[in-house]
């Protein structure tokens, strides 16, 4: 043991301390120490070592010994000799052998236990040597508050070098960071544009990660590279590259019992942070305190009070995504006090952490695609979790709820089907006299209410079936009583109480008269109680008592004039809503409805007609409010409508439109049902148009309500003939590689799904699932760019969005003489397809294939473009025969068929030799069937080992292992291949799917994590982030069939 000598002070004559030395002399004691400890290191390592050796020599001798014992057996077994002299002294021999091997294993459980006694003896000396470390911290910062600002700034430098030799006295940096960074604002996002719901702009790329062999999407918008960070992370971009990651994970992982076992022990081996404790230090604090202790390795938390939420802890392993490259690391997550902390193993809590994690009232969770990923949103970063199963992603969403003050004791069920609220707005929630501004929506009968408006995950919910509601009369009351979260309510606030059975009342406050009486209605009428007391307006009052009618046919409530039509205009809204601007447009709404009743559709005045329904529609479909509104007012100009003329027809037409797009809620719905029962009668003109909207209403219920408002194909199928004539009153071509085209009929709500069914049975084609086709629309600006249609879209939604794309692209150019151009070709190629094909698949493919071809993005050679060339001639003509028009057929082949870069450089003289070769090839073809000329192509085809990939063109950006400028991104059923631009054969790199850890956006460019074996039998993989620009609209696109790729390998 050394004892510590005191370096005498320094003193200038003004008797000012030369604090400078004094450090200098305490660095050398410091380094003398991590001398010292190094030399006690090497030690234990050489003590280590021989007892391994050791405990190895004494396994090889019993082994060797056991070997001898099953030699004597052998032997006795073949000699059968009978029991005898000989017989007693293999015994005796037997029985020596036995006790040698007894001694061997006492000899190594003895040599087990000094190991275990030196590994104990060695995690005190590393808590001793932290503990001393910590004294350093705090007998620096003690010293630090003594002297004046300029004295501190001459030791900071010698700090600074400290800070370069041991992580644990960080904290000075972390301050000062801390203080630049309190006044910097937070980081600001651009806002969506105004065509965030088409599917045209502002395309926005997921990003997909692979857990499990599956890919699951982590974020439905581009990572941004400080997305996930932690000073860890950050740090070095090619350190991260060269992290290994064992295949098979043996060893010392920090998983396995052996790494917690001898954790703290070999993580002290390898630290270089073994500090000595200054001889003055220990009068900063009189009490010797224990360095903390291990949080226990179990994923546990406990929840002592939901009332105090710094006793809520909990701590195990998850994923954390990283900055830099976006790959998934193992960390040891602690939370506690209301942050989280974070760790490489459990035996890292003695040290510095790798991150933190503030959790305050602005943070948000946000659940992945997945069953175990999730996102905690905080002011600053976004930080990408996945847990091992979903029950331990549960627990920590539970535990972080808690944190954030969510009353999650007993789990509120989430809302399972897409049901959109009645009515929702901000109110003051008070009970058991504790207030709180919320975010309510009334879904059905239950009442939901939420932090904030963007919230999935509810506060709670109250079950509002058989429920009281009333109005509470507050009047008399001081206005101090009120003043409540903010808003400002004062004694003129309404207030309304819901007493659900066998349940305390809540008290809502509602800052104004009309969202009182809108709150007050439709809670009424969730609860069945809307009949005992007078809510609503006349007209929904009459609607409530015709359904405790049941809708009595005979009753004269249908006859109420309140419920029929009237010259006169509306001066209040039918329906109770929550704001005067909402009444406002209400009254609005029924000018523009009268407008398009009230004017004949003629030829001229057709688009007329189409502007009022789309922008009437519009408006009921931002403001839902406004649905029932809608419906009210359209069976209320139909009802009892005299005489029969173009008013009331164009009336029912706009009904007609709207039972597509959306349906009224509550027993409004019910009251539309019955009005159309009604009017139902196949003999009248009128009668059609109520059964086209029964069926429609039912075709809504089905498959869900519409995005985006009708289109003007869809108005004027309507308008210009009844649609009750047809079960699909719509139609469009799609069109195929080939050139043709299939006219397919369609409803207002029939899906892509639905639309691909009727198609694929006219056409005798597999279902897309089973051949790997797909519906494509083109893009309203003209540019080559194609977009794939997801199954569960509507074809009436797709072609809305289109037209209006392209009346922002081209304001008044197009409109009228173009629609969106639907192709149905193939998306995804399999090798397993191949079995069952269709003729008709095949000769799509086929087409699909030349096309490749004659663009470059197939390998052929001259020879062997001609050959294949006059095949697809053979299919699509006759046989070429002499003569000026045989010379057109030829050159309309070549222009057709053949590549376009061996054609770019040919003079006349070549072009008429090149159409003589391809004439020769046709001819050897006579004979040959379309279906047979099919295969031989696709059989030639089929034998490049990338066949049905699809082609990028991408620009690798630096730092890449892709060391060209331009590059082709072809993703096949196999995995991702990077090809050389000038020559398609040449593979530069193939990365398998199962090599793949995260794909998708990053900002505006596409991102490919990858991890590859470094060497070809160790075994070590690097994970390297790729990053390749792209045109913006195509980034999704190689996206989405990597997710479409991989699934058949996985499952």
């Amino acid at each position: 043991k050394t004892c510590l000598k005191v370096t005498a002070l320094t003193v200038a004559p003004t008797g000012i301390v030369d604090w400078q030395k004094h450090c200098v002399a305490l660095e050398m004691q410091l380094l003398r120490f991590r001398l010292q400890a190094g030399k006690i290191r090497e030690l234990l390592a050489e003590k280590m070592q021989e007892l391994e050796q050791r405990v190895t020599e004494s396994d090889q001798r019993a082994e060797s010994a056991e070997k001898q014992v099953h030699v004597m057996e052998e032997k006795l077994k073949s000699a059968n000799i009978q029991p005898s002299e000989s017989e007693n002294s293999l015994y005796r021999r037997y029985q020596e052998l036995t006790n040698q091997v007894q001694e061997k294993d006492a000899v190594i459980k003895r040599l087990e236990m000094q190991l275990e006694k030196q590994i104990l003896v060695r995690a005190q000396e590393a808590k001793i040597i932290e503990e001393k470390a910590a004294k350093i911290k705090d007998w620096v910062t003690f010293k630090l508050r003594e002297v004046s600002s300029n004295t501190v700034c001459s030791i900071f430098v010698t700090i600074l070098d400290l800070h370069s030799y041991n992580d644990h006295l960080a904290f000075s940096l972390d301050h000062i960071h801390l203080m630049f960074s309190a006044g910097s604002s937070l980081p600001q996002y651009p806002s969506t544009g105004p065509f965030t719901h088409l599917i045209y702009k502002n395309i926005s790329v997921p990003v997909y990660t692979t857990l499990k062999g599956k890919a699951t999407q982590i974020s439905s918008v581009p990572l941004h590279d400080d997305d996930s960070g932690s000073e860890d992370d950050s740090g070095s971009l090619a350190s991260l590259r060269t992290s290994t990651l064992g295949p098979d994970r043996k060893g010392s992982t920090p998983g396995s019992p052996r790494a917690v076992k001898r954790g703290v022990s070999m993580s002290s081996i390898s630290s270089e942070s073994d500090y000595a404790i200054p001889p003055d230090a220990y009068s900063l604090d009189s009490d010797y305190s224990e360095p903390e202790h291990k949080v226990q390795r179990t994923s546990s938390y406990s929840c002592e009070s939901l009332r105090e939420p710094e006793m809520l802890e909990k701590s195990g392993y998850l994923l954390k995504m990283g900055s830099q490259v976006k790959a998934w690391k193992r960390r040891w997550f602690i939370l506690r006090n209301g942050e989280i902390l974070y760790y490489k193993s459990p035996s890292d809590v003695i040290r510095k952490p790798q991150g933190q994690m503030e959790l305050n009232s602005s943070c948000r969770i946000v659940r992945g695609e997945g069953a175990q990923t999730f996102q905690l949103i905080t002011e600053k970063k976004t930080f990408y979790l996945t847990a091992d199963s979903p029950n331990i992603l549960e627990e920590w969403i539970r535990v972080l709820q808690n944190i954030l003050k969510v009353q999650a004791s007993s789990p509120v069920p989430m809302e399972t089907t897409a049901a959109k609220p009645t009515v929702r707005g901000w109110l003051t929630k008070v009970k058991h006299g504790h207030s709180k501004l919320v975010w309510c929506s009334l879904v059905s009968k239950v009442f939901y209410y939420y932090r904030n408006q963007d919230d999935k995950l509810p506060l709670g919910q109250l079950r509002m079936r058989e429920a009281a509601v009333e109005e509470v009369d507050r009047s008399c009351d001081s206005d101090e009583d009120y003043e409540a979260s903010g808003r400002g309510f004062l004694s003129s606030h309404c207030t309304l109480v819901v007493h659900p059975r066998e349940q305390s009342p809540t008290y809502l406050l509602i800052g104004t008269k009309q969202e009182k009486d809108t709150w007050l209605y439709h809670l009424a009428v969730a609860a069945g109680s809307s009949a005992s007391f007078k809510v609503g307006t006349e007209y929904e009052q009459l609607v409530g008592n015709l359904l405790d009618l049941e809708g009595d046919p005979d009753s004269a409530l249908w006859r109420r004039e309140a419920l029929c039509f009237c010259k006169d205009g509306l001066r209040s809204p039918l329906t109770t809503l929550p704001s005067e601007a909402l009444q406002t447009e209400a009254l609005k709404l029924f000018k523009s409805c009268q407008l398009f009743i009230n004017v004949l559709v003629e030829s001229p005045s057709i688009d007329y007609h189409t502007s009022l329904a789309q922008n009437a529609l519009q408006v009921c479909l931002t403001h839902s409010e406004l649905q029932n509104e809608m419906y009210c007012q359209l069976i209320k100009q139909t009802n009892r409508r005299t005489p029969h003329n173009y008013s009331l027809t164009q009336c029912w037409q706009l009904l007609s439109v709207c039972v597509a797009l959306f349906l009224p809620q509550q027993h409004f719905l019910w009251y539309l049902r019955q009005y159309l029962q009604r009017h139902a009668d196949p003999r009248s003109e009128v009668g059609k148009y109520a059964v086209y909207c029964q069926r429609s209403v039912e075709r809504t219920l089905q498959n869900g309500e519409r995005e985006a408002k009708p289109s003007r194909m869809e108005i004027l199928s309507i308008l210009l003939r009844n649609p009750y004539h047809h079960s699909l009153p719509f139609s469009i071509p799609v069109h195929f590689m080939n050139n043709t085209y299939q006219v397919v009929g369609f409803d207002g709500s029939t899906t892509v799904d639905e639309f691909l069914s009727t198609l694929t049975q006219r056409v005798g084609m597999r279902k897309p699932h089973l051949s790997g086709f797909a519906l494509f629309t083109d893009d309203p600006s003209g540019k080559d760019l194609e977009h794939c249609l997801q199954p569960s879209v509507k074809i009436c939604d797709v072609i809305s969005k289109w037209e209006q794309a392209l009346k922002e692209l081209h304001p008044g150019k197009y409109e009228g003489t173009r629609i969106v151009r639907l192709t149905y070709k193939s998306r995804l190629c399999f090798r397993a397809q191949a079995k069952g094909e269709t003729d008709r698949e095949r000769l799509l493919l086929a087409y699909q294939v030349n096309d490749e071809v004659h663009q470059g993005h197939f390998p052929v050679n001259k020879e062997l473009a001609l050959e294949v060339a006059a095949l697809m001639a053979q299919v699509g003509s006759a046989l070429v025969r002499r003569g000026p028009k045989a010379q057109q057929i030829l050159v309309q082949a070549l222009e057709r068929f053949y590549p376009k870069r061996y054609k770019q450089d040919c003079t006349m003289d070549q072009f008429r030799d090149l159409s003589e070769r391809l004439a020769t090839k046709w001819s050897v073809l006579r004979g040959r069937s379309a279906s047979e000329c099919v295969r031989i192509y696709l059989t030639v085809a089929r034998k490049w080992p990338l066949f049905g990939a699809k082609l990028f063109s991408a620009k690798p950006i630096p730092p890449s292992s892709v060391e060209q400028s331009q590059i082709w991104l072809a993703v096949n059923e196999d995995g991702l291949c990077v090809l050389d631009y000038t020559m398609v054969s040449h593979l530069l790199v193939m990365y398998s799917y199962q090599s793949v850890i995260t794909f998708g956006g990053c900002r505006d460019d596409l991102m490919v994590v990858v991890s590859q074996t470094k060497e070809q039998g160790g075994g070590k993989k690097s994970v390297e982030k790729l990053v390749f620009a792209m045109a913006k609209p195509k980034v999704k696109l190689p996206s989405y069939l990597v997710v479409s790729m991989a699934k058949p390998k996985v499952t």
